[in-house]
């Protein structure tokens, strides 16, 4: 069998053959992990006539000369199509606007870059395509708070974690609400918050916000009815379906009990929609466009959510792509004929679906009603699950037969496996990147900004095999400055500023190419030292990046400072001896080195008052606050001096992973004393920063 042309297929399909690791050391993909992915991709190559046919057809559709459906470009240049047509071409754009530019390719065969942002469509001799025109830059932090430079600080929250009286034992919109009233009080611009994007309602046991159905929807366990049908339909089905006593258990709890939680709101809502449908509710016209407006997509996932619903009744598996033949397509007969008899079931999802999208768009405008110049910032998660709503209804252009991850480093030495599917990058060109453009809107539709999880994934993921070791996958590259544009083109305008979470091994030319675009990148403290152990000075500190304490998948600060995550991995069993030993002298001198880096500024003066965790904390968060970073967000757990984290990677339900609970209600939390001190510090530093750098 020929490697040469294994390796030329994989090349042209769009995956590394060498790769340098996160230790700087170069490593190559193995034969039989090049076919197993490259199957997974829909280009078999287990032999020479395989491979030689899956290179036929990419080189066929590679110097195909029809044009794909849509192309992008930056605003003012022109779009190089010599491939296409010759010189002097005439053309026709429609502009969104509605009017028509007669316009002529130049002597290079260039269509002038004089079109206007937004997507046009144009027509060249008998071929025509959708033209996408972006902003050079995503709307920025500046932008949004008007204040230049800007120095704007905010909150990040884990949605499920907040408290209310009456929320059924997580948190909701009406939390969140309360919240992003509280901060802004405050004078906090932004309040970043956990994926809200939906899951599995017929499988309440599958909680990971970063695992979900479809990227598309929203989670509607988080609606909060009262906030949209009134306060007294909802205490009245409460009372009807007997829900007081569980209610109140489930509120009681300090962590969250996900499938008896779940449960107990699923009935509530279809008790909701019962008497919304048969009654005569002033909503009832808006739930009506809400649903018009949604279309094919939302149909599809009301219908996805219905079909599983009827297989875990009948204990049947609810991963689509085991389900039968008839049933693996969205616009199979068999379906249409299920939707028609099961209306009311698709409907009842359908109305949860407008409920939290009108929960979402309430507490996004109490935001910016309250004065926060970005209000929510949303979070996207890397995929969607293989086996979910989104990879079914978009099957063409997501992969659900690989999954992504992580290739083995330093401190993963099997590698990761996170269990979710990407997008195909052939299939986005394919279909005019359709499923990413609508991901994009649905994603920024209710909030003032996106944080993309895992950045690096619109260059490149590393792709697995279905039940294959993180090791014997490959990374796959994707049409990023393409995805790029498109961000831009979206994130102007919604108006809505983007943040990219690029933590771990980050492609040469990556950050250049978000910095440049005014996507803000991400610095952890816990993470800024360099070889030596220092800790980045305040004013090292990049400008094109936000900066934070933590983050979810990290401990808090009072965690780390006493070694909590360690004390974990021990009692789990996770780490040896010698390995517990290493981290922990490890840690010593990082906390010294903290020491160090925090007595720097003068204003941090030991207070025999408070303990030593306290100040701290205070310190770490005066400290990010004299930063040159445009905008600054101290995680809710670190505000308020919080031992735990919400996440501890590399564990299931050994951890209490995304159960945990804050303390107090979400309406008072920022008035701890702790909560509130820092909160000020953390002003009255990013005013200081302002005056300094202006």
């Amino acid at each position: 069998m020929s490697e040469a042309n294994l390796e030329i297929l994989a090349s042209r399909a769009g995956l590394a053959v060498d790769w340098i690791d996160a230790n700087g050391r170069p490593q190559r993909v193995s034969a039989d992990a090049l076919r197993a992915v490259l199957k997974g991709l829909g280009h078999p190559a287990d032999n020479d006539a395989e491979i030689d046919a899956s290179l036929h057809e990419l080189e066929q559709a590679q110097h195909d000369k029809h044009l794909p459906p849509l192309l992008t470009v930056e605003s003012g240049d022109g779009l190089d199509l010599a491939r296409f047509f010759a010189p002097d071409t005439p053309c026709r754009v429609n502009l969104e606007q509605g009017e028509t530019l007669e316009l002529r390719l130049d002597d290079n065969s260039v269509l002038p870059g004089v079109i206007a942002l937004g997507y046009h469509q144009v027509r060249i001799a008998d071929q025509a395509f959708t033209l996408a025109v972006a902003p050079r830059h995503c709307y920025s932090v500046a932008e949004a708070v008007d204040t230049h430079p800007a120095r704007a600080w905010g909150l990040s929250a884990q949605l499920y974690s907040l408290r209310r009286l009456g929320d059924g034992g997580f948190g909701d919109t009406q939390a969140l609400e309360n919240l992003v009233r509280a901060a802004a009080e405050r004078g906090a611009d932004a309040l970043a918050i956990s994926p809200m994007h939906a899951m599995f309602s017929a499988n309440t046991g599958s909680y990971s916000p970063y695992s979900p159905s479809s990227r598309l929807f929203l989670n509607s366990l988080y609606a909060s009815p009262a906030s949209i049908l009134g306060e007294r339909e909802v205490r009245d089905a409460i009372e009807a379906l007997g829900l007081d006593e569980e209610l109140h258990r489930l509120e009681q709890d300090t962590l969250i009990d996900w499938p008896a939680a779940a449960n107990a709101k699923q009935r509530l809502l279809r008790a909701l929609y019962e008497d919304f449908r048969h009654g005569h509710h002033p909503q009832h016209a808006d739930f009506l466009s809400f649903r018009q407006a949604g279309g094919e997509a939302l149909e599809n996932h009301c219908r996805f959510e219905a079909v599983q619903a009827m297989r875990a009744a009948a204990g049947e598996d609810l991963d689509w792509r085991h389900w039968p033949e008839d049933w693996r397509t969205p616009q199979s007969p068999a379906l249409a004929q299920f939707a028609e008899d099961n209306r009311d079931e698709i409907g009842f999802y359908a109305f949860s679906q407008w409920l939290i999208a009108r929960c979402l768009a309430r507490a996004q405008q109490a935001a910016r009603g309250s004065g926060m110049g970005v209000g929510l910032i949303a979070d996207l998660a890397v995929g969607a699950d293989g086996g979910g709503s989104q990879a079914w209804s978009r099957q063409d252009e997501l992969l659900a037969d690989l999954t992504v991850g992580a290739p083995p480093d330093i401190l993963n030495r099997a590698g990761q496996g996170w269990g979710i599917s990407a997008f195909s990058p052939e299939g986005l060109k394919r279909n005019g990147f359709r499923a990413f453009i609508e991901m994009l809107r649905a994603n920024f539709a209710h909030a003032g900004g996106l944080r993309i999880d895992h950045v690096m994934g619109l260059q490149r993921l590393w792709v697995i095999p279905m039940n294959a070791s993180p090791r014997e996958g490959a990374y796959l590259y994707f049409p990023v400055d393409d995805m790029l544009r498109l961000l831009a083109l979206e994130s102007h305008r919604h108006q809505a500023i983007v943040l990219g979470e690029d933590l771990g091994t980050v492609p040469d030319g990556l950050r250049e190419k978000l910095s440049s675009r005014s996507i803000l990148g991400m610095r952890v403290l816990l993470f800024e030292q360099n070889h030596e152990g220092r800790f980045t000075p305040i004013l090292d500190w990049p400008d094109n990046a936000l900066a934070t304490t933590s983050t979810h998948d990290l401990p808090t600060l009072n965690g780390w400072w006493h070694s909590r995550d360690i004390d974990w991995n021990v009692q789990l069993g996770l780490i040896d001896a010698p390995t517990v030993e290493q981290w922990s002298e490890h840690r010593l001198r990082e906390r010294q080195a903290l020491r160090q880096a925090l007595s720097q500024d003068p204003q941090n003066f030991v207070d025999e008052i408070r303990n030593e965790t306290d100040h701290m904390i205070d310190a770490s968060v005066r400290y990010l606050g004299h930063t040159r970073a445009p905008l600054v967000l101290l995680p809710l757990e670190d505000a308020l001096g919080i031992e735990e984290q919400p996440n501890l990677p590399g564990t299931t339900d050994t951890h209490p992973n995304w159960r945990r609970r804050l303390p107090g209600e979400a309406a008072s939390l920022l008035d701890n004393a702790g909560a509130a001190r820092r909160l000020e510090l953390l002003a009255v530093a990013r005013n200081q920063a302002y005056e300094r750098d202006r």
